[in-house]
């Protein structure tokens, strides 16, 4: 196990930077091939674009349904370095099956060799997230607040200064760059991605000797499994809370953390509708992006591109706000408060 003591007080430890750069590398991989997804499976395959946003958001989907697989493998298995390790090995076949298959000669038209690219792309997406930013955290010693957030700070900077550029580029690699005797150029689009979570795996690899490696501890989601289960296996009705039951098996601090989770989770309740509409950004809204005018002061938007806003407004207005909107007005600055 190696330590972070050998830092610098007041500095972030060397080897955090590596996980900075994975990050920001791996965020470049997906969102670059995000961005073409739909025109892809639209243009190549010749599908609608009903179709085709059936299949972009199903893996946008999986994407977001693997962390509970991924935070449950670290938490009680593999720990979170080893997570991240060998999943993102199935990411990077995953992104190299992708690109290989979107040679029109190679596919023949098949959607196959794709869609086994996207699931093992988003089992690997999905399975990384939940352990990255936390492994980060386990770089930097407990109880320095200062430190953890300016790491954060980085961190989501990587995350949005990855997801900008190649949202950006991957539009351009695929219109302005003919190949194979085509208007277009898919497998460059995709294959710059691959190439880049490739440079993500290495760089994230590079600093194995120096990270500081916390054993796995337990899941919580099989803890706040077998609370539920229990409580609801054994409800009885001169409890005040439905999960008091579970007082019988658990200790009362357990039991204490799980209610308030079932409290948070009410306000999460409408969350999905908003993510629903959201995602159509890589879909829909591309599509109709195509039946507007994309020129802007004679340069032309590509409708892929469109999507370079959310990740760019991000990166600007975060430091507005937390630098001058929240610490000036009162009332947002008193109404920043934790959930529970």
């Amino acid at each position: 196990m190696s330590g972070i003591d050998g830092k610098e007080p007041g500095k972030l430890p060397r080897h955090i930077f590596f996980i900075l750069g994975n990050e920001f590398c791996e965020r470049f991989s997906f969102y670059g091939m995000r961005t073409i997804l739909a025109l892809y499976f639209r243009d190549e395959y010749n599908i609608s674009e009903d179709h085709a946003t059936a299949v972009t958001s199903t893996f946008v989907m999986l994407a977001y349904i693997f962390p509970l697989m991924g935070g449950y493998v670290a938490d009680a298995h593999w720990g979170k370095y080893k997570t991240i390790l060998y999943l993102s090995m199935i990411y990077c076949l995953g992104n190299v099956v992708g690109s290989f298959f979107a040679v029109p000669s190679i596919n023949g038209g098949n959607m196959g060799g794709a869609i086994i690219s996207l699931i093992l792309i988003a089992i690997g997406t999905g399975g990384i997230k939940p352990c990255v930013s936390a492994f980060g955290g386990d770089q930097l010693k407990q109880g320095d607040d200062r430190l953890l957030a300016r790491f954060f700070s980085l961190f989501y900077l990587c995350i949005n200064g990855g997801s900008v550029l190649s949202t950006f580029l991957t539009p351009v690699l695929r219109a302005d760059i003919h190949c194979l005797g085509k208007n277009s150029c898919f497998p460059l689009a995709f294959g710059v991605p691959a190439l880049l979570f490739v440079v993500a795996l290495i760089i994230f690899v590079a600093g194995r000797k120096q990270y500081t490696h916390v054993p796995p501890q337990g899941s919580v989601l099989a803890t706040v499994y077998k609370v539920t289960r229990y409580a609801l296996k054994n409800k009885r009705p001169d409890h005040k809370h439905w999960l008091d039951s579970a007082h019988d098996q658990f200790d009362a601090q357990t039991v204490a953390d799980v209610k308030a989770l079932m409290g948070v989770l009410r306000m999460f309740l409408p969350i999905p509708v908003f993510w629903a509409l959201f995602d159509c950004q890589a879909s829909r809204w591309v599509f109709q992006a195509e039946l507007m005018n994309g020129d802007i002061g004679g340069w032309e938007l590509k409708s892929d591109q469109m999507q370079v806003f959310n990740a760019l407004l991000i990166i600007l207005l975060v430091p507005i706000f937390d630098s001058f909107i929240y610490p000036n007005i009162p009332f947002l600055r008193h109404h920043l408060k934790r959930m529970s």
